[in-house]
């Protein structure tokens, strides 16, 4: 006999991004349309075709861990830690009175401990292969070790692995703690994803694949999803985390309850390690399935957090898949880009924008895609959508979509409703 599916809700939430170290500083800065973009300062890029990313500003975890402990971890760790002890705390979970074999944890990364893969291999070309490495080397650069580092601060003994498909990883992530809940292994999940991915080798790399934007002179506006003037995604970094929980826990702990996770999706374009399908197929199918999964029609839906990343094949084929499947629904519910302003945070975007979807929700209020003008129009792209250009939008948001595409055709779609 089959079990009855758990119902799952979204309890706490964290953010690290370029806007904030904090989710009410990054809401802020959405909600007045800021761009966190600006010229790097984490490495010197003069020589590299682009030399402007996303980066987070003024980052520390001291009233966490202290200097000794936080230096055995990588930036992306210490945002992931950062992340969830904002979550939990936001939760209001007492983890001294929960059964801590019954909280795991599921978080994410695209590219690990890459800063501390740089900061070891550099002196060791540069001193003719000679090995000195760190004794930390190793935990700094494996992209478990965020996981890892979460569940042994917080004693949690639950399912606790790590996700890695690309800009899809923290979409994953949740979609595998959601699943242990709903499936009854746990009543409570810490997930969500982050990468620290603004370093010579993530920039160099993407910019030999033509994928970032290189308006030097332009950085502040350089992120333009669904403008024709697009020319790449601006690189970003930082995440979030979100506190998954079986409902009628947090109904018995009396918990505020954000959201509900109603329904995932899935797929895999199987098209191109890097491109998207350009029919917009695959996006198409993963929103279809979330929204099955969920029991929802395209009519319930009133917001689309897209991919968006402002690159010139992605956007197209995300507004086909859109308008596709929404058919005249399409046209009466907003859409945006969250990525114009904190830029792409590869394997944190996921978890930053589903915590921005459910934030939209709660305040019943679209943040806007900047960066847009009317002279600047894609003939490729339907105008009639209401991508939420430049100025926020207020809304009743009862539905919401949150996408997330990565290199490879990883596909995934969060759908997340008000509970009732």
């Amino acid at each position: 006999m089959a079990k009855e599916l758990k119902r799952v809700v979204v309890t706490g939430i964290g953010l690290v991004t370029p806007l904030g170290n904090d989710v009410a500083s990054t809401w802020n800065n959405v909600l007045n349309g800021v761009s966190g973009a600006n010229e790097i300062t984490l490495f010197d890029a003069t020589n590299f075709r682009t030399q402007f990313a996303c980066e987070v500003k003024n980052f520390d975890v001291d009233d966490i861990l202290d200097k000794k402990e936080s230096h055995k971890l990588d930036r992306c760790s210490l945002f992931m830690l950062s992340c969830a002890n904002q979550a939990i705390n936001d939760s209001k979970l007492n983890l001294e009175e929960e059964n801590k074999d019954r909280i795991g944890v599921i978080t994410a990364t695209g590219m690990g401990g890459i800063i501390s893969w740089e900061e070891e291999f550099i002196p060791f070309v540069q001193n003719d292969f000679h090995p000195r490495f760190s004794p930390f080397y190793i935990i700094r650069t494996i992209p478990n070790t965020s996981t890892a580092y979460v569940s042994i601060h917080w004693g949690l003994r639950g399912p606790s692995y790590t996700t890695v498909s690309a800009c899809a990883s923290s979409a994953h992530a949740i979609i595998d703690a959601f699943t242990q809940i709903q499936l009854g292994r746990a009543d409570v999940m810490v997930t969500g994803g982050c990468d620290a991915d603004i370093t010579y080798a993530s920039v160099g790399g993407f910019n030999a694949l033509r994928a970032l934007s290189h308006r030097n002179e332009e950085y502040l506006t350089a992120s333009r999803p669904f403008s024709l003037s697009r020319d790449g995604f601006v690189l970003g970094e930082g995440g979030g985390a979100l506190i998954l929980e079986e409902y009628e826990h947090a109904v018995k702990r009396g918990a505020t309850i954000y959201a509900e996770l109603a329904g995932i999706g899935m797929n895999s374009d199987a098209y191109h390690l890097v491109a998207p399908d350009p029919t917009g197929k695959g996006a198409l199918q993963v929103m279809d399935l979330a929204l099955k999964d969920a029991n929802t029609d395209v009519n319930e839906v009133d917001y689309i957090n897209a991919h968006g990343t402002s690159t010139p094949l992605g956007d197209i084929a995300e507004t086909l898949a859109i308008t596709e499947l929404f058919g005249k629904n399409a046209y009466d519910l907003n859409i945006s880009s969250t990525k114009s302003m904190t830029g792409h945070a590869l394997g944190g975007a996921g978890a930053m924008e589903a915590v921005l979807t459910i934030l939209a929700m709660k305040n019943n209020v679209i943040p806007p895609t900047i960066n847009h003008s009317e002279n600047d129009k894609d003939p490729k792209i339907d105008y009639n959508l209401n991508f939420t250009f430049n100025v926020k939008q207020d809304r009743e948001v009862r539905c919401a979509i949150s996408n997330s595409f990565g290199f490879g055709g990883h596909n995934a779609c969060l759908v997340f409703k008000k509970v009732k």
